[in-house]
């Protein structure tokens, strides 16, 4: 009697490697990560391009957003904030549709600021019908002074994740800059951070610009190996 083969070659070669049949189904599409950000002067959007810079090399597909601006044009006019950069705008409901999110928040009196605030605000539906439970989550961030919320605007933010059920992955000390003591710089076990200086006049410096890629691919690790 001829062998009858159901599934293709590949999969018949693949079922005598392993000892079984390989599923023509699954879905091998690479995760995707929202690196999901506010930046009124440009310090928070550096560190989010060196998160992606980390996501993308370690084999994600990382995708920039930004959340909506709730400040009025005059009033920016007056922070003398410059225009924003050519990055879409997130809207809430779509975060459903991601593997992970990276959340790059600037410091406010040591929590959240406003505009990132409201945006998770709209994410009522996706609360209601537990779309994000489950989903891993990591905060970056940005602070004018060392003792301006380099932690507290992490450990603030974790209530907004504990509350549609994410997962919060901290870089814990993975990378060895957090501990470098030969200059000052942002950062946490919470995160990759910058010290913006009071008056925003410092970028971040190549070690906190090393950490937010670090955050990506450590990320990236993360997600894999739930997606898998």
């Amino acid at each position: 009697m001829p062998l009858v083969c159901c599934g293709s070659a590949d999969s018949v070669v693949k079922s005598q490697e392993t000892g079984a049949p390989s599923d023509p189904t699954k879905d091998d599409k690479m995760p995707k990560v929202l690196v999901l950000y506010y930046s009124m002067y440009g310090h928070i959007k550096a560190m989010a391009d060196k998160v992606v810079e980390g996501l993308t090399e370690a084999g994600i597909e990382a995708v920039l957003k930004m959340v909506p601006e709730t400040l009025p044009a005059e009033v920016l006019e007056k922070m003398h904030a410059p225009a924003k950069p050519d990055v879409p705008i997130a809207d809430p409901h779509e975060l459903a549709e991601y593997d992970g999110i990276l959340f790059g928040i600037p410091t406010r009196f040591g929590m959240a600021c406003a505009q990132m605030k409201s945006f998770l605000d709209a994410t009522g539906s996706l609360w209601m019908q537990g779309k994000l439970v489950g989903k891993p989550a990591g905060i970056f961030f940005s602070t004018g002074t060392q003792g301006g919320g380099q932690e507290t605007t992490a450990l603030t933010f974790i209530t907004q994740l504990t509350h549609h059920g994410m997962l919060f992955v901290p870089i814990g000390y993975s990378s060895p800059l957090i501990m470098n003591l030969d200059e000052i710089h942002g950062g946490s076990p919470y995160g990759a951070g910058t010290l913006a200086g009071a008056d925003g006049s410092r970028m971040p410096s190549e070690l906190e610009l090393n950490v937010a890629k670090h955050q990506g691919s450590y990320f990236a690790g993360v997600v894999k190996k739930l997606s898998a």
